[in-house]
């Protein structure tokens, strides 16, 4: 396995650990100051093998169509998982991950349509500022649980906190749709019929 494929893996594997671990002290009761210790490496690792994954690809000459493809699923797959972490929490309204998820299902509609033309698409800068947001968001939520577990009293600015936390996920909305309008617009030649319709 290519080193950069490697930290994509891992990527991938961190996801439901992360999952697990942020739900587990409401399951048996205890726990919530250390799972913060655990919880926030994990986050910044995790989020880190993103950059790793695509240094070592460039670094080494390996980027591959398969890359182009296999980043952006680890990308969704991590994020979505955090981020219904938080939805459950009541961080993240339910509303703006439903969009998110359309559009990263929709984004998926137009990378299998674009294999089978023969075109891997890759990262777009907009893509990856949109990817920057939804680790942004995140980490603000998990910085605003984490306070919590630890004991910190912060009712006198939850409320505050809670609204530029939306704001934060609200924007990464924004970014995510722009980005996809920004991938048909680049590639509009996917939607073309070059075979007969079944």
């Amino acid at each position: 396995m290519k080193l950069s494929d490697f930290f994509t893996t891992i990527r991938i594997v961190l996801a439901p650990i992360f999952f697990i671990v942020y739900f587990l002290p409401g399951f048996i009761g205890f726990g919530a100051n250390v799972s913060v210790f655990i919880l926030i490496p994990l986050f910044i690792f995790m989020e880190f093998t993103d950059f790793l994954d695509g240094y070592y690809a460039r670094k080494h000459q390996v980027v591959s169509d398969f890359g182009k493809v296999f980043d952006p699923f680890a990308d969704v797959l991590a994020n979505l998982t955090v981020m219904f972490a938080f939805v459950v929490s009541g961080y993240l309204p339910a509303i703006l991950f439903l969009i998110i998820i359309y559009r990263e299902f929709g984004m998926s509609f137009v990378r299998q349509l674009s294999s089978k033309r023969g075109v891997a698409i890759a990262a777009r800068k907009g893509g990856k500022a949109k990817t920057v947001l939804y680790i942004v968001a995140a980490g603000f939520s998990l910085a605003i649980e984490s306070a919590i577990r630890l004991g910190f009293d912060i009712s006198a600015i939850s409320a505050p906190l809670k609204i530029a936390n939306i704001v934060l996920y609200v924007l990464a909305v924004i970014a995510s749709l722009v980005s996809f309008i920004d991938y048909l617009i680049h590639f509009p030649g996917l939607f073309g019929s070059s075979s007969p319709s079944k």
